[in-house]
């Protein structure tokens, strides 16, 4: 899971933070929230039909070399990778979205952090619109830029984190002792290529912000704050490029095409 040296120096200066002199929970807040404010999360290569993996080798020359985002199995598991070089002992936790309401089929679909400081924390940058700075991982409420989320026991010794009430996930489930990368590499096939997948039917890119997110679901650009959401509509192919650019610092091969599929879906859903 470790990074080269080199590759350590790069990430770090893609995020804008000097390597830390100490790890502690003042550190790992420092690099989580900086990784957030540096990267988009973003889940076009499903969108499109395009590669994706789980390697953080993959997620590092993507989001770090290539100027792209990533969604949670490469923003977690860059991140895991970069921490893990750092000294940080880390441990990749196998998940579920809407574990919920999906039941155990969700188990695989997300990969979230376990950090051992002087207690265990839950590092999460890969939820796309949830934490900001890492938290203890423990049962109880939590309060981060006026948004509320809470982890809370469930079935079979599970824990789920429930994300804040505007969240585009409500929910995920996670157990702090379970590692299954078979899992989350036979999810990852239906989440890129399965038509049920919601992510090869919908566009959905987020980035944080000082006070919030801006997040484009199709051609839907929200922002969002503690206090309400704004929304504007992406209208041509130029829109979403400049989008694309000014709003989210992605560097997107063929907007044309990926505008071209944004409106197929439109027609087919009748809108």
């Amino acid at each position: 899971m470790a990074l080269t040296p080199g590759q350590l120096d790069a990430y770090l200066t893609r995020i804008g933070v000097d390597r830390p002199v100490s790890l502690d929970a003042g550190s790992l807040s420092k690099l989580h929230r900086a990784h957030l404010m540096a990267f988009t999360w973003e889940a076009l290569d499903a969108f499109m039909g395009w590669p994706s993996s789980i390697v953080p080798a993959a997620a590092f020359a993507k989001m770090v070399e290539g100027k792209r985002g990533g969604w949670c199995y490469e923003m977690n598991g860059l991140f895991g990778a970069a921490l893990a070089t750092l000294g940080f002992r880390v441990t990749r936790l196998c998940g579920g979205v809407n574990r919920e309401t999906l039941g155990d089929n969700a188990v695989g679909n997300h990969l979230t952090l376990r950090v051992d400081l002087d207690r265990p924390y839950l590092a999460e940058v890969g939820l796309a619109d949830a934490i900001v700075e890492p938290v203890p991982l423990a049962v109880g409420p939590i309060s981060q830029r006026g948004f509320d989320f809470s982890i809370m026991p469930t079935d079979g010794g599970w824990l789920r984190f429930r994300n804040h009430a505007r969240g585009m996930a409500h929910s995920f489930d996670f157990r702090p002792d379970h590692s299954d990368e078979a899992a989350i590499a036979a999810t990852l096939g239906w989440l890129t290529q399965d038509p049920g997948s919601p992510f090869t039917n919908a566009l959905a890119i987020l980035r944080h912000t000082a006070d919030g997110y801006v997040a484009l679901k199709n051609d839907c650009l929200c922002s969002v704050t503690a206090e309400g959401v704004s929304e504007q509509r992406i209208t041509s192919a130029d829109h979403l490029a400049d989008t694309f650019e000014a709003i989210f610092s992605l560097e997107v091969p063929k907007p044309a095409k990926i505008w071209d599929k944004i409106q197929t879906i439109g027609r087919d859903k009748g809108d």
